[in-house]
């Protein structure tokens, strides 16, 4: 028994031991306005913005009856996946599994709040082609890859942003989509061809760990793992457990690999983001469930909750003023 346990114990993430016990800004004084755009923009038009299609638009959305030419296999994650090449020579990245949906709609609300976001899409079916062999596979996430270069990790508690009301923003909306797997190989720095110009972005890249519960799962380990694409356990999660002066407690235990990241949430973060989601509209809400393929039924009761966290984050704003 007690070999089993120093086992058990052996396993557990490095990080709960490691430097994603403290949080830093890689920069003196702050990030300057240039620097910040490189994490978030304001959503001048947010009211406006297409949550069916997000930031590729219609017009740059994959067509499910092209033939995909594989390039690789990616084995690099819990969910099995292939690099890509359509017709008109444009390079995906093709998620399949339980987390192609929640990653989806995750993507399409970080956009709407104006955190960078690749192209991403939907397929519910698509035809993949190897050595002349054509196959037909399940419906994946498609991010496009095209005039994007991955340029390396960025971590969670060591970054420009850190003290920031927009990186503050960002950590509640992790809660609020109760994505648990915020580990530093998610984050991917980008930088993108703006028609000549480069930009650096600041990415949260694969957000599939979402729309479920944050931990205690049941198992041994349960409480450092989570449910994903699980409409019921995402439905038990409150956002706000207490405040205690500009501190904001959360019913969240998604940070084993930065558990000092739920502990920087104050009441400033919170307004921050609820006050832009609570600029969304109805429709938009239920669109980036349908962009995610998910039922009307299921996408209803996504919303719903999430409109519910927004308000209780609204109530902490005022409770606090």
């Amino acid at each position: 028994m007690r070999a089993w346990l120093i086992a058990a114990v052996l396993v557990l993430p490095v990080p709960l031991a490691g430097c994603a016990l403290h949080m830093r800004s890689t920069v003196d004084g702050g990030p300057t306005a240039a620097q910040l755009a490189e994490l978030w923009t304001e959503p001048a038009d947010l009211a406006q913005r297409d949550l069916l299609h997000g930031p590729g638009g219609v017009q740059g959305q994959p067509d499910p009856r092209d033939k995909f030419e594989f390039i690789s296999a990616d084995v690099s994650g819990a969910s099995p996946g292939f690099d890509v090449r359509d017709s008109k020579g444009r390079e995906w990245s093709a998620k399949l599994g339980i987390e192609a949906q929640p990653e989806i709609a995750a993507s399409r609300i970080l956009w709407a709040a104006g955190f960078h976001q690749p192209p991403t899409y939907y397929v519910p079916g698509w035809t993949l082609t190897q050595n002349g062999t054509a196959t037909e596979q399940p419906a994946a996430r498609f991010r496009l890859k095209q005039h994007m270069t991955n340029v390396g990790p960025w971590a969670w508690n060591a970054n420009p942003f850190v003290g920031t009301n927009e990186f503050g923003g960002l950590v509640v909306l992790m809660v609020m989509i109760n994505n648990w797997d915020l580990k530093t190989s998610n984050n991917v720095m980008y930088d993108v061809d703006r028609g000549g110009k480069v930009e650096r972005w600041f990415v949260v890249k694969d957000l599939g760990a979402s729309f479920g519960k944050s931990g205690l799962t049941g198992g041994l380990f349960g409480r450092f793992h989570g449910s994903k694409n699980d409409v019921a356990g995402f439905e038990r999660a409150l956002l706000v457990d207490s405040v205690d002066g500009e501190r904001v407690h959360t019913h969240f235990h998604g940070a084993v690999y930065v558990p000092v990241l739920p502990r920087t949430i104050r009441v400033s973060h919170v307004r921050w983001i609820c006050e832009r989601l609570n600029r969304l509209s109805d429709k938009q809400w239920h669109d980036a469930f349908r962009a995610a393929g998910y039922a009307d039924d299921i996408g209803d009761r996504y919303v719903r909750h999430l409109k519910q966290k927004v308000a209780e984050g609204l109530k902490v704003v005022a409770a606090a003023q």
